[in-house]
């Protein structure tokens, strides 16, 4: 499940104007970047917040691959940033628009998720504690820099170039920059120097690089500074934003602190052995299942990104060394269950999924992230794939996989679990993610749920125990007492 929202996307739109040499015109960058910052009060702007309401679409949760992302109604959204310390609080009360598809939000009703990032840090506060993400750095500080006074000033301080389009009879100033190992970017201004649209790019552990568009429409004046009071975002291709801002405070209150927790927190993984050859990875927010075959290891999910899935390969290697792993089976396509499929294929690793799961990856795989190189792009390998329609068997004679579609669900229109007959284990991704126990069952019972209850007796399926690629190891009898029903006979 993904907390990750309002971001990403692949495929830079491509500038509806010419672009002018430079030298075209007797100003230069630094002339056109004070005019800039003097057009939206951006110099004497430190700190900023600004709230408003609308709706958004979850980034990388598309109910099937090539789908658009599902849409959201945002209720509230508040950001918090200081520029100086580059840091951003994200607060947004947001409900579903539509059922189908991924996102971790309830089905029904409202979420609060209230995000952070600083420097090199992020994370979300779940209640009273904070909880490290450092997954999200790079998309948070993407969009804290995507605001029009942020680009101003990181185009400043990355020494953007100008260049110059033709709209009508105007010239009208386009500055490029980088932020080194974050993104790439081009404003657009208006005639009054306004930004007006931010083309920009950034690495996607999935997309490899991520492509969005932000446009700003009808400015008005806030105290010294101008902001824009409609905001829209586009992202590989799809929408990802449309908010009317209600409220703007220039210069508010805006300390926000990294926790220690936070700053001291690293990538644990967990090893738990559940059966013979068989080891439950956990110690994150995500898991992953190890299977021992005759010659070679079999790795259930390969989440996140580089970060969480190139330890767990590595501490996987050791549990059987000189078995090398050789597949990986992938649960779906949503970005945070997929996004280490490029470090698995960097490390050799032949990638079971989907079938159209497994079409969409060969491409979007095939995309290098050249702004901060990631483990695939280092390798120069090339990715490697096994198809699974509704079925497909995998065995060495002594053990046997079974990876099987997940029906019906309104999760993922692609969603695959594993089951292991002799071992009766079942291996599954946000169909069922165990409460915290002694938590009373929700009322009314969650759909996933029971979906999946409905695919375990529907294929006959023998399980004594669940190993979810959210949370912890379960009797099968929990998930019944979750969905407040009882086995049929």
């Amino acid at each position: 499940m993904s907390r990750r929202v309002l971001l990403g996307g692949a495929g830079l739109a491509l500038a509806a104007f010419c672009l002018m040499a430079p030298a075209a015109h007797a100003q230069g960058a630094s002339d056109a970047l004070k005019r800039a910052a003097d057009a939206i009060g951006a110099g004497e702007l430190r700190t900023l917040r600004y709230s408003g309401e609308g709706i958004g679409y979850t980034l990388g949760q598309a109910f099937k691959p090539g789908m658009a992302w599902p849409k959201i109604t945002i209720h509230s959204q508040t950001r918090t940033i200081n520029y100086e310390t580059r840091s951003m609080r994200e607060e947004i009360v947001l409900s579903r628009g539509e059922p189908l598809g991924g996102g971790g939000y309830p089905l029904m009703g409202q979420q609060r998720n209230d995000q952070f990032v600083s420097g090199d840090f992020a994370w979300n506060v779940v209640g009273p504690n904070p909880v490290a993400g450092p997954r999200f750095v790079a998309d948070r500080t993407h969009q804290l820099w995507l605001t029009p006074h942020g680009a101003i000033k990181a185009a400043q301080r990355n020494n953007a170039k100008v260049a110059w389009r033709k709209k009508g009879s105007a010239s009208l100033a386009v500055l490029s920059f980088a932020e080194p190992g974050r993104f790439v970017a081009k404003v657009f201004l208006d005639d009054k120097f306004r930004v007006e649209r931010i083309e920009s790019r950034a690495p996607d552990a999935v997309l490899g690089e991520v492509a969005t568009v932000t446009t700003y429409s009808d400015y008005r004046d806030v105290g010294a500074v101008k902001f824009p009071m409609r905001i829209k975002q586009s992202a590989g291709g799809f929408p990802v934003l449309d908010v009317t801002v209600k409220e703007v405070q220039p210069n508010a209150a805006a300390d926000i602190a990294v926790p220690d927790a936070v700053r001291s927190a690293g990538e644990r993984v967990a090893i738990e052995k559940v059966a013979d050859g068989v080891w439950f990875v956990g110690g994150g927010s995500h898991n992953s299942v190890a299977i021992e075959m005759k010659d070679h290891l079999v790795l259930v999910e390969a989440p996140l990104n580089d970060g969480r899935s190139l330890p767990v390969i590595e501490q996987v290697r050791q549990l059987v060394p000189g078995k090398p792993i050789r597949y990986v089976i992938n649960s779906h396509q949503h970005f945070d269950h997929s996004g280490g499929l490029r470090t698995a294929a960097a490390e050799g690793i032949t990638i079971v999924a989907q079938a159209d799961v497994a079409k969409y990856m060969r491409t979007t795989l095939a995309t290098k992230n050249t702004i901060s190189p990631d483990r695939l792009a280092q390798s120069g390998k090339k990715p490697s794939f096994v198809s699974v329609s509704k079925k497909r068997t995998m065995t060495d004679g002594a053990r046997t996989i079974e990876i099987l579609d997940i029906r019906r669900s309104v999760h993922s229109g692609t969603f695959l679990m594993v089951y292991l007959p002799k071992e009766k284990l079942l291996i599954e991704a946000d169909a069922y993610t165990p409460l915290p126990p002694n938590t009373p069952a929700p009322t009314p019972a969650n759909a996933n749920n029971l979906n999946l209850i409905a695919n375990i007796e529907g294929q006959k399926l023998a399980v004594d125990r669940i190993l979810p690629l959210h949370g912890r190891v379960v009797p099968v009898a929990e998930l019944y007492t979750t969905a407040s029903t009882t086995p049929k006979k």
